[in-house]
């Protein structure tokens, strides 16, 4: 005869919070709801999240060190911080484990940045700062209007139809490259990336909004700047690989396109030897377009964990096989 039988009582679940530069401050501003029992684990080094990873079933995370994905045998969802998503989708990363993004939270940032640069070419203020410097009174310079010109977005999923509608309300007409072709709002006409040099070819800006894919890497190469017009300016605040940086060089220095304002590179943060510094018709700012704070971030982690915790679907799920 056997005795009565035990119900095993449920572990309770790991939330693994990894940023390398802020993960307290991500992890003071989770909430976790009424009744729920949840373990919050806080790692900022790959040694601290590696002592971890084996019990986390849920991840919310910066570029997690990708030799650690291996060992996530419990993982079941991961939220990322920031923007894109290319570094989570590695081979390593369980076919399993859900993935979800922050939309919403940077359109926003990058349709300020970009407006404000767009301003910044067409108001002529580097002469004018430059003048002021020597003491010269350039009036023979007259600023642009920034009104009636053509800002030409490769990419326009939401933070690219939130730079559309900003753009739109100063003036600009819009064009926007997609993989799909369909129609945006804000946006008066829509190319497919079979048609991207027609669209660069009517642009006064030319912005990279497109995430890291395998079918994005290198879109804007030597044949797309060569379709640009040489008064044209381009505008990455995407991911530096889209942009063949090569070839980009190449078409600064030759004056094949007017110049070129990046957020986003190959290599970051980019090495002080490397050429674009030492170009002058080139912007350098560091990875700042859409910056991620906790205090953004924070109500989209919150609303999904209290989905997960309930069994109901996620919202803002990554489709892993489009890479966004």
């Amino acid at each position: 005869m056997t005795g009565p039988r035990v119900r095993r009582r449920r572990r309770r679940p790991l939330a693994l919070v990894y940023h390398p530069d802020g993960s307290e401050a991500y992890a003071r501003l989770i909430t976790v709801p009424r009744g729920a029992d949840v373990t919050i684990q806080v790692c900022a080094t790959e040694e601290e999240a590696a002592a971890h990873i084996g019990d986390a079933e849920v991840l919310y995370c910066w570029k997690l060190p990708p030799a650690l994905y291996g060992k996530a045998g419990r993982l079941r969802w991961l939220q990322a911080m920031g923007a894109g998503v290319e570094w989570a989708l590695v081979p390593d990363l369980r076919r399993r484990v859900l993935v979800t993004r922050a939309p919403g939270v940077f359109g926003p940032w990058m349709s300020e940045y970009v407006i404000g640069w767009c301003a910044w070419v067409t108001q002529r203020m580097e002469t004018y700062r430059a003048a002021q410097r020597e003491r010269r009174w350039r009036d023979d310079v007259l600023p642009e209007r920034l009104r009636g010109r053509t800002l030409t977005l490769v990419g326009i999923g939401d933070i690219g139809g939130e730079i559309a509608r900003v753009a739109r309300a100063v003036g600009l007409h819009v064009v926007g490259v997609s993989r799909s072709g369909r129609r945006v709002p804000h946006v008066d006409r829509v190319h497919r990336v079979w048609n991207l040099h027609r669209a660069l070819s009517a642009a006064d800006f030319v912005v990279v909004v497109a995430p890291l894919t395998p079918a994005t890497r290198g879109l804007i190469d030597a044949r797309a700047l060569a379709a640009m017009r040489p008064a044209a300016w381009l505008l990455n605040v995407g991911r530096g690989p889209v942009v063949d940086e090569a070839a980009l060089i190449e078409a600064l220095r030759t004056r094949r396109i007017a110049g070129a304002i990046l957020d986003v590179f190959d290599t970051e943060p980019l090495p002080a030897e490397h050429p674009l510094w030492r170009l002058d018709n080139v912007v350098i700012t560091p990875h700042i377009a859409g910056p991620s704070t906790p205090e953004e971030i924070a109500p989209i982690f919150n609303a999904n964990l209290a989905r997960w915790l309930t069994g109901q679907p996620l919202l803002h799920l990554v489709d892993r096989r489009q890479g966004y």
